[in-house]
């Protein structure tokens, strides 16, 4: 697929390259493929081979060591990494991918982009409901204050003042990281719907 064929309904990040939405939701939309985005992002630009890509999300998958996957659950991965997804992924410019050689890596586009995943692993809670959650106790002590009612009234406006910015910026900090972090595609060890525990 040509870039030109690529141009409309983009989605990026600032000043990388762009996908559309619809690739972008299309190649995201499989844990395979996005296993397979993060492990080629942290080799950065190397040539894998099928083999050692096909261990990697094999082990993510089934949640084990590489040394303890089964020949069949190897297989399973490979197969269908070899037969589908990979050559999916090379036709929509994200990889290069060599059957004959068995070798695949990131193209230039995909690589200097960043891909998020949301993903709610163990006790999580979604960042909307911990900003609604915040708003309303700010809007709850706002309302007590407001109201005249005790213990609102014993901090001063700009104590609460200080407050509420101290808890934003601390909530954006940790927003901040958590998407960039935690959730970008190739930038822990293990994926981030794979638990680091």
């Amino acid at each position: 697929m040509s870039k030109a064929q690529r141009s409309n309904g983009q989605l990026s990040s600032v000043g990388g390259p762009e996908f559309s939405n619809d690739e972008l939701l299309e190649m995201l939309s499989n844990q395979r493929r996005r296993f397979t985005i993060h492990y080629l992002k942290q080799r950065e630009g190397e040539h894998v081979s099928v083999s050692e890509l096909t261990d990697w999300v094999a082990s993510w998958e089934n949640d084990t060591e590489i040394e303890a996957l089964t020949h069949q659950e190897r297989k399973r991965v490979r197969n269908a990494l070899r037969q589908f997804h990979l050559p999916k992924m090379d036709d929509y410019g994200f990889i290069e991918y060599d059957a004959r050689r068995g070798t695949v890596t990131l193209t230039d586009e995909a690589a200097d982009a960043n891909f998020y995943v949301d993903s709610l692993t163990g006790g999580d809670i979604p960042w909307g409901i911990y900003y609604l959650g915040l708003s309303a106790f700010c809007g709850l002590c706002l309302l007590g204050y407001w109201a005249g009612l005790f213990p609102f009234t014993l901090v001063e406006p700009f104590t609460w003042s200080v407050f509420v910015l101290t808890a934003l910026t601390i909530s954006s900090v940790g927003h901040f990281y958590d998407n960039y972090y935690r959730m970008r595609l190739g930038a822990r060890e293990k994926p981030p719907e794979v638990d680091e525990g």
